[in-house]
């Protein structure tokens, strides 16, 4: 790591010591090849030899080097369930330190005694509580030491009651009921209104046997025409040639032809008279040209 030859001493002989390393005298070929080492590191630990060139031989001596290191500090926390009557464990971990390393555990408030069932690992820095109980709440201590020095970190436990599942379990079935009865309420009411919206539907649809089918219109415009026609007929009828007409002329109107109209009240066939009784009743004998049955002058 270092030379010191020709009267002129070589400090950058090792890269990893380089600017860190010197001999502790101006002079070491007087005998005193002692060197300083600035700066430890945890990597110089190691074994190293002194060697010294002088004629006729060669004397050499080793030297072993251990480098210790202080903890750093550590961290705390507790794992497992914090309840009664569960096991938990509290453990302390410190990452750099030179071993052998050991851990203590402490507690800073109530009684500072640790709990009764606790079992501690010196070593692996553990500390277990088994069926805890409310006295084991409170703030621990954890110490990490080694040769070199201590290091601590704090962990705050509390031990809480257990929660009440029976009370649980029987709100989730009770919450399951009501949603369930929820749930068939919504179903009959739908169910209900559908069913008076079917029966509403028919109703208004409802035909009765009772009333007739309405006349349409084009039979009700013949019917008009037809007893239009037969009225002007006997208008023109005068005691000279009203014999003239046959009876299948007037005694009746086809039915197939004549079809009463809806609001107008049934029109009488008319009536004959012979000539004498018209002029008994102080009718006016009027000639009027005679007409075939569709209505033209012969």
């Amino acid at each position: 790591v270092i030379v010191y030859s020709g009267d002129r001493a070589f400090e950058h002989y090792y890269d990893p010591l380089k600017g860190r390393v010197h001999f502790n005298s101006p002079d070491p070929k007087t005998g005193d090849a002692s060197m300083n080492i600035m700066g430890l590191k945890a990597t110089d630990t190691g074994t190293y030899q002194c060697k010294v060139k002088k004629v006729p031989g060669i004397g050499s001596r080793k030297f072993l080097l251990t480098v210790m290191v202080r903890p750093s500090k550590p961290r705390c926390y507790a794992e497992g369930q914090t309840q009664v009557g569960k096991d938990m464990m509290l453990r302390c971990s410190s990452v750099e330190g030179t071993q052998p390393l050991q851990y203590i555990w402490e507690r800073t408030t109530g009684n500072k005694l640790l709990p009764p069932l606790a079992v501690l690992d010196p070593v692996g820095g553990t500390m277990s509580l088994r069926n805890a109980t409310d006295a084991a709440s409170g703030t621990y201590r954890c110490l990490a030491k080694n040769r070199v020095g201590t290091e601590e970190c704090m962990v705050v436990v509390n031990v809480t009651q257990p929660p009440n599942t029976a009370g649980v379990i029987a709100a989730a079935v009770i919450c399951v009921l009501l949603l369930l009865i929820l749930l068939a309420l919504i179903v009959f009411c739908c169910c209900r209104a559908r069913q008076k919206k079917k029966y509403e539907k028919e109703i208004a649809y409802e035909i009765r046997e009772d009333v007739p089918p309405p006349k349409s219109r084009v039979s009700t415009a013949r019917s008009f025409t037809s007893v239009g026609s037969q009225r002007s007929s006997l208008g023109s009828m005068s005691p000279s040639n009203l014999h003239e007409y046959t009876k299948p002329q007037y005694d009746k109107i086809p039915s197939d032809e004549y079809e009463r109209p809806p609001s107008h009240a049934p029109i009488p066939p008319p009536s004959r008279m012979a000539g004498p009784n018209l002029s008994r009743m102080g009718a006016i004998p009027v000639m009027i040209p005679a007409q075939n049955r569709d209505g033209s002058i012969v």
